[in-house]
């Protein structure tokens, strides 16, 4: 049974979206035990309305509730009761699995490092986004916690992904790309060149040079490695772009009568299609690195995407992937001690 704690009270459609989607969650997947956390009346109003299985749900409640335009640092530090302060608690204490919230990024990825912890070796943990593409999904990372990275940080991104994609996507041995400007090695800023040569000299990673943002969407990579600057950039792009090419399609189909008769036909086909490209059905970003799972669901999130997110911990958990990315972190890191042992 994998227990996944809940934020009810994080997200734009708090508490409605994050309760709804965890009870379909948990009423369609057994191996699921749900504790939401927050509001008890708020979220026993809506639970009421449903049908779920009981013993596989429990209701925690906090007197606090962090908001997003707070500090993140003292957020954390002063709300306790808050909904995101227990889900990070529970989870270092061992009595979760995994804790999934869409409400404040920064105190999110804050509790994330100083609450549950980082695994030893691990310099900063990345939060990792599936991207739509024509061949299936893309991992983008980071897509939102260092804004400001080093190369080694990326190299390590790069290995903590390609471990997701591996095991939690059934993608073996997955390609690494790098977010640049141009294909050729010599373009880029300084943190993309310096970063190329690790990439290149790491032999637990396919890599296969740099990768445009125009080359994403055809899938030119299974993991790509940035900065979260450039990759928060990267996936609000994403986020607006089905929406508004669907709306150009159907008024530009409106404008004649040809036009219209052939909407109609082509309207099933091209918002499946254009739904199939929408990054937020993917649910949400792990934040990799960390001693336990912490998934951060987009703000804006509805039923599905927390639905969506909650299962993802169900198949990171299975999949024994945080195990994975401290074995492989914990013996990159007892190389860097020999080496600076032995003087080199």
């Amino acid at each position: 049974m994998i227990r996944v704690a809940v934020d009810a009270m994080g997200g734009d459609h708090a508490p409605e979206a994050p309760v709804r989607g965890a009870i379909e969650a948990v009423t369609e997947n057994e191996q699921l035990r749900i504790i939401l956390l927050g509001d008890e009346p708020a979220i026993r109003s809506i639970i009421g309305t449903l049908h779920y299985p009981e013993d596989r749900v429990t209701v925690q409640h906090c007197t606090e509730r962090i908001e997003m335009a707070e500090p993140p640092v003292a957020a954390i530090q002063k709300k306790k009761d808050s909904s995101i302060v227990r889900g990070m608690m529970m989870l270092r204490r061992g009595e979760a699995d995994a804790f999934v919230s869409a409400g404040s990024t920064g105190a999110v990825l804050v509790g994330g490092q100083v609450l549950v912890g980082r695994i030893r070796g691990v310099e900063r943990p990345p939060l990792g986004a599936l991207m739509p593409t024509e061949k299936g999904m893309s991992l983008l990372i980071d897509c939102g916690a260092n804004v400001d990275a080093r190369p080694a940080w990326l190299l390590q991104f790069a290995e903590m992904g390609s471990i997701y994609v591996e095991h939690a996507l059934g993608i073996p041995h997955p390609t690494v790309g790098i977010l640049n400007i141009g294909a050729e090695e010599e373009k880029g800023n300084a943190l993309v060149k310096e970063t190329i040569p690790l990439l290149k000299e790491c032999g637990s990673i396919n890599f296969i040079g740099s990768v445009e943002a125009r080359d994403i969407p055809a899938g030119a990579a299974d993991v790509i490695v940035t900065d979260a600057f450039s990759g928060n950039i990267v996936m609000k792009m994403y986020e607006g772009t089905a929406t508004t090419i669907y709306r150009i399609a159907k008024n530009g189909l409106k404008k004649s009568v040809p036009g219209m008769l052939g909407g109609l036909l082509a309207k099933g086909t091209l918002k499946k299609a254009l739904k199939d490209f929408d990054a937020s059905k993917y649910g949400g970003a792990p934040l990799l690195g960390l001693k336990g799972l912490v998934v951060k669901a987009h703000g804006s999130s509805q039923d599905t995407e927390f639905r969506i997110a909650v299962n993802q911990c169900g198949i990171f958990y299975r999949e024994n992937i945080n195990g994975l990315i401290k074995e492989r972190m914990e013996a990159e890191s007892a190389k860097i001690r020999a080496l600076k042992q032995n003087g080199n």
